[in-house]
């Protein structure tokens, strides 16, 4: 299966359980840019599965008010960089009214955005802009790796009383894989060790996960080194519980993220690592991230902005020469 069926699977399955699930975006009644709402008009029909105009703040407002009148709505925006149209909604509606309510009004709706890069879908629709979402109190936010996440992270996410951003990049939905049948969830805030090794450790998630897996196998297979593979899956909530037991098995840590270096999730995870596990540490924390540019249309450029398995390489291998100062 692959893993946009995989998402079609955990929402009709959620549909047919709880009648409060409707689905609500741009085009989706067709199936969705990527296939990912195929069938579910034919299933559940239009007062289920609600095509809207084209404005990114009427379907999160729709969403929103949905949420908070007892429905549980998935609001499709499409392309990631199309939240910038709803910011509000997002930010200061659907992740600050559970405080601002004093815990009365919950919002528990799901905002499935697909990002990442795609054979030049250039710089309007190839953002990885995790981080904004991260830095919010009150999102929570998610992006898998493979099918089986991907089905398992999205009912927990349709499970769940506060708003859970959902991201599925662009370049793995056609990815194929084992996904269980029925009733099969993956908790928010889990990571899983995708490699296990004892030198160096990646610490990935979503397509950049399938680059750190490459990265693993080049770095046994021509360098003798075994790397552990950490796929965060859930943003935040964090599982750090898993980054802990594998830098004080191995010391050396490379972050890895299809997003901008600067300001991005690697600083805020290696900060973290800085502050809380400087002990274990036996060289500088090493990252991997897009450059500072947009992201081009040309596909020489985009592959000079964007890094790939080459990358992640190179960094395991700076971790494994640099040392700390003693003492």
């Amino acid at each position: 299966m692959s893993f946009g069926q995989a998402t079609v699977d955990a929402t009709r399955l959620a549909m047919r359980e709880d009648e409060r699930v409707i689905v609500l975006g741009e085009d989706i009644s067709w199936g969705g840019n990527f296939g990912q709402f195929r069938g579910l008009l034919d299933e559940f029909g239009p007062d289920r599965i609600i095509d809207m105009p084209i404005s990114e703040a009427l379907i999160m407002s729709a969403a929103v008010g949905a949420a908070m009148t007892g429905l549980r709505p998935v609001a499709s925006m499409s392309f990631l960089e199309f939240t910038m149209g709803a910011m509000d909604e997002i930010v200061n509606q659907a992740a600050k009214m559970r405080y601002m309510s004093g815990g009365q009004v919950s919002v528990p709706l799901v905002l499935r955005a697909s990002d990442g890069i795609l054979r030049s879908s250039a710089a309007q629709h190839s953002g990885s802009l995790e981080s904004l979402f991260t830095h919010i109190a009150g999102l929570k936010v998610v992006a898998p790796s493979n099918p089986a996440d991907a089905k398992g992270l999205l009912r927990s996410a349709m499970d769940d009383d506060d708003p859970v951003i959902y991201l599925e990049n662009k370049s793995i939905t056609a990815k194929r894989g084992p996904v269980p049948e029925g009733d099969h969830r993956v908790p928010l805030g889990s990571a899983s060790v995708a490699r296990e090794g004892t030198d160096v450790t990646l610490i990935t998630y979503s397509a950049m996960t399938l680059r750190g897996a490459d990265a693993a196998a080049t770095l046994n297979d021509e360098h003798g080194i075994a790397a552990e593979l950490i796929d965060l899956r859930s943003l935040w909530p964090l599982d750090f519980e898993t980054v802990v037991a594998s830098v004080s098995k191995t010391g050396r840590v490379v972050i890895a993220h299809e997003a901008w270096l600067t300001g991005g999730y690697g600083a805020e995870l290696s900060a973290r690592i800085g502050e809380e596990l400087f002990a274990d540490l036996k060289a500088p924390v090493v990252r991997v991230g897009a450059a500072r540019a947009p992201i081009p249309f040309s596909p020489p450029l985009e592959g000079a902005v964007v890094p790939g398995t080459d990358a992640i390489v190179d960094a395991a291998l700076r971790a494994l020469t640099q040392q700390l100062p003693a003492g």
